[in-house]
């Protein structure tokens, strides 16, 4: 199983991302499917997940109204869409899949990518 995430860079505040991670070795559609992100020093932090169910998708306060999941199923990839960037949302972004029926820790998560950095200056 890999999930390889891309998509980082380096933008001004407001700017906008989009993320992808596409998996290998497993379906996309079987899996609740998250995106966390972790600076130095700091605990992993999870930012939302897209269900596998319909539409089920929950977002943290952090990042709700900014950051959008959505999938393609077809495409085996799913996406984290980031707008209105902030200095704050520096960090390194992963994605990773969960078949855990409460998919909002970081516990529940068995598959990781290897992450990607996001760095917003001001």
């Amino acid at each position: 199983v890999q999930l390889q995430a891309s998509g980082g860079g380096s933008v001004q505040a407001g700017d906008s991302l989009r993320l992808s991670c596409a998996a290998s070795g497993l379906t996309l559609r079987n899996y609740h499917m998250g995106w966390f992100r972790q600076v130095p020093g700091k605990e992993r932090e999870f930012l939302g997940v897209g269900k596998r169910s319909i539409p089920g998708t929950y977002y943290e306060d952090s990042v709700k109204g900014r950051f959008t999941i959505s999938r393609d199923n077809a495409k085996n990839t799913v996406y984290l869409q980031m707008n209105n960037l902030k200095p704050e949302d520096t960090a390194v972004y992963y994605c990773a899949a969960s078949s855990n029926v409460t998919p909002y820790y970081v516990r529940s998560y068995t598959y990781w990518g290897q992450g990607t950095q996001v760095t917003v200056s001001s």
